[in-house]
């Protein structure tokens, strides 16, 4: 059987990142939201727990705590951030709110060779008398001032005297920053040196594993029932309707929806790839008017949203029953679009944006979902792809929304502003392959603007539309810096974009970070 990480999810927005990290050294790992994690620990028997991090503040009544049969069941524990400080004071200690909070990068000291800092101490520890810092990101209002008995610091900050502690006849740690974001360093190996050599689990999990369980999943779920499975456009359905394919064979159908909301030659592209490599029964439904129909008139972007939501809903059941009706819709969710979405059950946790495809169906259709993506993130779901062999020019493309360009075009939308967006979006990708940088970007796209600007085009005076650029750096999409273009790229790019595409005489590029923006503008 998989050995199993447990994570219990106190609300943090970075959560899904330990549960990465975890995967990442080669173990399995589960995430539960606290109120739910006693019955977790039981079913799951795991061998070791994480603690995430969260808003709440310990020394607040009625916040949440860790169930208590883990601290008795004789398994190693990490408390990361909140999960230090529910830790400490269910244990005996104590925790205080603090006039010097840390928010961001900050320093810390290792005191004392831990077997969490294995592979640490040589290059950031302390050698012949020269103290050296190990960078760590923290994020806290509130900081343990009394430690539960049998535990002692092993490395300390500033602002957090604690900052990383252990009760290590127990295997109890924890630590006030951040191991599993990438601002801290190492902090990847601080959580392998926990899943390895703290719980001593070996690295038996990876995606020909995760392939094998899935589909049994999936065959278990579904029996010899029929299922149709939502297409796109993106690399997400695309891998979930293939993986499908595999565990069900003929009980598969596959409904690809053009809404009019795709780039430059997508809907040719997605029924190429199906009808030239695989063969499974794909219905292409040209469902234009109906959805920029329905949009017409329509600028919140949740709105938005919420409205290509309900009409994919809509197709999908109308082809059930001309296919003579499923009882399964199966869909590309990841884990990404999980958090960003949905608060879990009585968690802490914050909505960000809905996505389109979360949140279940209406209760007419009498289907159930299939979500075989749900606990992968994006580069995972590439791992996936590629063991499931999809073509690598496929599985290599930038994320594409659900909702499509209609998120890429702030305000309402027109079919004007699409054919507009459709042939920028396409000069500009080209002009990111030229340069032989698409590889090197997670995802580039183009926005176009609700704003008009003069220009002057041909000794005349021009009033068209402002273009914004997009390119982002990441690992898994829920932290992204912008890509550091140089000026004469971006030069080039809005010379042939201005030069090509009638309608906009002026393009920006966008310099924001994820957080504080998202990576989509809606």
């Amino acid at each position: 059987m998989t050995e199993t990480i447990l994570i219990i999810d106190f609300g943090s927005q970075v959560t899904q990142l330990i549960a990465r990290r975890v995967r990442e050294a080669g173990v399995y790992s589960e995430i539960v939201p606290f109120n739910l994690a006693e019955d977790a620990f039981e079913t799951l028997n795991p061998k070791a727990v994480i603690l995430s991090g969260g808003p709440a503040s310990v020394t607040h009544q009625d916040t949440p705590r860790a169930p208590e049969a883990i601290f008795k069941a004789g398994i190693p524990i990490l408390g990361i951030c909140y999960g230090q400080q529910t830790m400490v004071a269910q244990l005996g200690g104590s925790v205080e709110s603090s006039d010097h909070q840390e928010f961001g990068r900050a320093d810390i000291e290792l005191l004392d060779e831990s077997p969490l800092f294995e592979g640490l101490t040589e290059a950031y520890g302390t050698t012949d008398g020269i103290t050296h810092t190990l960078r760590v990101w923290m994020s806290h209002g509130d900081r343990v001032n009394k430690l539960p008995d049998g535990f002692k610091i092993i490395a300390r900050s500033e602002g957090a005297p604690y900052a990383a502690i252990a009760d290590e006849t127990r295997r109890f740690y924890a630590v006030q920053f951040h191991p599993e974001v990438v601002h801290t360093e190492c902090g990847a190996t601080i959580i392998q040196n926990f899943v390895h050599n703290i719980a001593g689990c070996t690295s038996d999990w990876s995606m020909a594993a995760f392939r094998e369980n899935e589909i049994a999943k999936i065959r278990k779920q579904v029996g010899s029932a029929r299922v149709i499975c939502g297409l796109s456009g993106g690399v997400d359905s695309s891998v979930a309707a293939i993986l499908l394919h595999e565990a069900i064979g003929d009980q598969l159908n596959c409904i690809f929806v053009d809404h009019g909301l795709l780039r430059l030659n997508e809907a040719e592209e997605v029924v190429k790839l199906f009808n030239d490599h695989y063969n499974i029964p794909l219905v292409h439904v040209n469902a234009r008017d109906l959805f920029l129909g329905e949009l017409e008139g329509v600028s919140d972007p949740e709105e938005k949203r919420k409205t290509i939501g309900r009409l994919f809903i809509d197709v999908f059941e109308h082809e059930a029953n001309k296919l003579g009706g499923a009882d399964f819709l199966a869909q590309g969710t990841l884990y990404p679009d999980v958090i960003e979405s949905v608060s879990f059950t009585g968690g802490p946790s914050v909505t960000i944006k809905s996505h389109h495809n979360v949140g279940g169906l209406p209760e007419r259709m009498n289907m159930s979902l299939v979500e075989p993506l749900r606990e992968l993130f994006k580069d995972e779901v590439r791992k996936l792809g590629r063991e499931l062999g999809l073509p690598e020019p496929f599985i290599a493309r930038h994320p594409f929304p659900g909702p499509g360009l209609a998120i890429r075009i702030p305000g309402e939308i027109t079919e004007e502003k699409l054919n507009i967006l459709r042939k920028a979006d396409a000069v500009y990708l080209d002009e990111i392959r030229k340069a032989g940088l698409y590889d090197e970007i997670w995802q580039a796209f183009a926005v176009l603007l609700p704003v008009r600007s003069v220009g002057v085009m041909g000794d005349a005076r021009t009033y068209d539309y402002v273009l914004g650029l997009r390119a982002v750096t990441s690992t898994d999409g829920m932290t992204a810096d912008y890509y550091p273009f140089d000026h004469e790229f971006l030069g080039r790019a809005s010379t042939r974009i201005i030069n090509e595409v009638r309608g906009v005489n002026r393009v920006v590029y966008d310099i924001t970070s994820k957080p504080p923006g998202t990576i989509e503008w809606e």
